[in-house]
């Protein structure tokens, strides 16, 4: 069994990861338009830098929770049996990674990494970053920044992710509000495709229609019986 999941801040929200904005459009008090995109950068790239700066260091102070956890185990389980789990995520964070999951697709980028602008390098990069910082490899200053996809911005390794959907026997997403794209199309791709579709969330998304199944409530309770399940069948 070939399955593609995708994961959103519900999913991280049990370990204490902030969802990216409530419904007044901030993030952590802040204006998204002010840390989120690449004009607000270009206004105040020092707002910008002590923004992630803090998302990076708050990184080390949560955990994988049991979602996290059972979906590796399920990974590490079905290649042993030819099968296959491509984890796809919105969340920035490196919680699936330390987790245990191996196949991991950073669609918005991710938190432990930057790149360069000039020459568009990037590295893992666990520590703050300043304004006007030299890149590692062109020595360039004042050209490296969060690896973060922003609103404006192409998400990364879509062709990757539409030949795993193009490919599975089952999409599953987790703990997204089914409200961006192009991830909330996603399911839609699947079908189209002949794959089966599932939704495990804390309560039903705008796609829900989409799916043939769905399953609600805490990301830790119901993605390790969802889990057990598929191992328990196969």
């Amino acid at each position: 069994m070939n399955i593609v999941i995708l994961t959103g801040a519900g999913i991280s929200a049990e370990s204490g990861i902030e969802t990216f904005r409530d419904a007044g459009g901030l993030w952590e008090n802040h204006r998204i338009e002010d840390v989120a995109t690449p004009e607000g950068y270009a206004r105040d790239p020092d707002l910008v830098q002590r923004f992630y700066n803090l998302r990076r260091a708050a990184l080390k102070t949560v955990k994988p929770n049991a979602a996290h956890i059972a979906l590796a185990k399920l990974e590490h389980r079905l290649l042993r049996q030819d099968g296959s789990v491509t984890l796809v995520t919105q969340n920035v964070d490196d919680l699936h990674e330390r987790g245990g999951s191996t196949d991991v697709i950073h669609m918005h980028g991710q938190l432990t990494s930057v790149f360069c602008t000039a020459c568009n390098h990037r590295w893992n990069h666990a520590q703050d970053i300043k304004t006007g910082q030299i890149c590692i490899t062109c020595k360039t200053s004042d050209t490296t920044r969060p690896d973060i996809v922003w609103f404006g911005e192409m998400p990364y390794h879509m062709d990757r992710i539409e030949a795993a959907l193009s490919s599975c026997d089952l999409f599953v997403s987790i703990g997204t509000s089914g409200a961006v794209y192009p991830a909330a199309g996603f399911v839609q791709m699947a079908t189209a495709y002949g794959a089966q579709t599932l939704e495990l969330n804390l309560e039903r998304s705008q796609g829900s229609h989409y799916f043939d199944d769905s399953q609600l409530g805490p990301a830790s309770k119901i993605v390790p019986q969802w889990v057990d399940a598929v191992l328990n069948e196969n």
